[in-house]
């Protein structure tokens, strides 16, 4: 391990790995996942509810535990690294960003729509009010044509974002398209490139790479693929594999391989693999997050579950929707089996 960063990894598994976990997250998980990613030297640690501050709802499901204290927990164990917070403005508000900044959180990711991101003036401006180092992550990042994505990460910019984030929240991106996108935006803005990857084409690290190649220097990972879908670009992964590229991370490895082996792997409740609901959301192009709801709706209308998200996937929804999904297997299920009540 090294001091210097070539690349700046901003650890994902206590937040889109709570969608994983069905948000259930305890005070004692995050104090040891954070100590272990603190004391391994990663520089960022993103920590809310799976769908950001405020999330917790019965429309994107419920926090075992309020996510403030999440926050306060991780920040007390955090004297190496930064902690994050993600920020869907109109589920999240500022008044919620103001809170995490107090607790200690110092980077906000305000996340939006690829084609939505004049939503985040306020959200962005807040956070650099409060002294946040702030990114701008633009969802579902395979919606858009290339010049969509670089007009909206130029919007980013212009209201004050650090960093801004092509987010490829379904892992549905080739790497051919990874290249394109982080290559025209190399070209149009001045500030850090960031990428997001899920695994569910089994692509996330290729396209991590990929990222990389054409100059990004913020990747997300996440420990043991604790994420949505298929998870993410794997951690202790992506760590080992820049060090055999000779690219510097500054993160030790085999404290990233205990922590995966000893304290996450416990928390998954099946472990992380590219089953056939989250290879049809890659395939679909449906937000990973999705796959939990589809599942239970499936269940309730006694359909399968891929019909759910290849529909949702024609009908392009996108996150902030998941009350489609109900209204889409009802839908589904009257078409096989007559009339279904709710």
């Amino acid at each position: 391990m090294t001091n210097k960063r070539d690349i700046y990894i901003t650890e994902v598994a206590l937040r889109d790995g709570s969608h994983a976990i069905a948000h259930q997250y305890t005070v004692d998980q995050v104090l040891k996942v954070a100590k272990s990613l603190n004391d391994a030297n990663v520089p960022y640690i993103e920590v809310s509810h799976g769908d950001g501050l405020a999330g917790s709802s019965l429309q994107f499901g419920l926090s075992r535990t309020n996510e403030m204290e999440l926050i306060e927990a991780a920040v007390s164990v955090a004297d190496k690294s930064k902690i994050a917070v993600l920020q869907i403005p109109g589920i999240g508000t500022v008044k919620e960003l103001k809170e995490a900044a107090r607790l200690g959180a110092k980077m906000a990711r305000i996340a939006t729509h690829v084609t939505e991101a004049d939503v985040a003036l306020q959200h962005i401006a807040a956070a650099k009010e409060l002294g946040m180092e702030t990114v701008g992550f633009l969802m579902m990042s395979h919606m858009a044509p290339v010049e969509k994505l670089a007009e909206q990460a130029k919007l980013m910019e212009s209201y004050g974002a650090d960093t801004v984030y092509v987010v490829d929240s379904a892992g549905a991106l080739l790497p051919n398209q990874v290249r394109e996108r982080i290559h025209v935006l190399k070209q149009i803005v001045d500030i850090n490139i960031g990428f997001h990857g899920h695994n569910n084409l089994s692509l996330a690290m290729a396209n991590s790479l990929v990222a990389i190649e054409e100059g990004a220097t913020r990747i997300d990972g996440s420990v043991r693929c604790l994420g949505a879908g298929a998870g993410n670009t794997q951690t202790e992964v992506l760590v080992a594999v820049l060090e055999r590229m000779g690219i510097q991370t500054g993160v030790d490895l085999y404290k990233m391989m205990d922590l995966a082996e000893d304290i996450i792997a416990p928390i998954l409740q099946t472990p992380q693999e590219i089953t056939r609901d989250s290879l049809t959301l890659g395939y679909a192009g449906v937000y990973s997050s999705f796959a939990l709801h589809a599942k239970r709706a499936a269940e309730k209308f006694n359909i399968d579950s891929r019909d759910i998200l290849i529909e949702l996937g024609k009908r392009k929804v996108v996150g902030g929707q998941e009350d489609m999904i109900v209204d889409v297997a009802a839908e589904i299920a009257k078409e096989k089996h007559g009339v279904v009540s709710r």
